[in-house]
């Protein structure tokens, strides 16, 4: 079994900046794909950002350019950097780990963490 820890959500200013933190334990020898989803009130969860073990992310169009995703191995933690924040990014973000891709019967899911881009 894999636990997922989301941190670093809160409250900002559009145009501001916020880094998610999703730190792994358990049996993560079989985890090669982590990656963010969110979730706004009234809409489906969508997939934001993906890093697989060999380095390869993917991205939602929607936060290209602004949200990048990133891992430090030695902490078992991937990150999602989130700049240029709009309102529309709104929503409870959720870590997933899965042994090849995500959002399946066989991932793992965090707490989520609440991001509101609001003035």
């Amino acid at each position: 079994q894999v636990q997922l820890v989301e941190s670093g959500g809160g409250l900002v200013q559009p145009g501001g900046s916020l880094r998610l933190s999703c730190a792994a334990s358990g049996n993560i020898f079989s985890i090669n794909v982590m990656g963010w989803y969110r979730q706004a009130p009234g809409k489906q969860r969508e997939l934001v950002a993906g890093l697989t073990k060999g380095g390869v992310t993917n991205y939602a169009d929607s936060v290209k350019g602004r949200f990048t995703i990133s891992r430090d191995n030695a902490k078992n933690t991937v990150y999602l950097q989130m700049n240029s924040l709009k309102p529309e990014d709104t929503a409870v973000y959720y870590c997933n780990a899965g042994g090849t891709s995500l959002g399946g019967r066989g991932s793992y899911w965090g707490q989520g963490t609440q991001v509101t881009v609001s003035s």
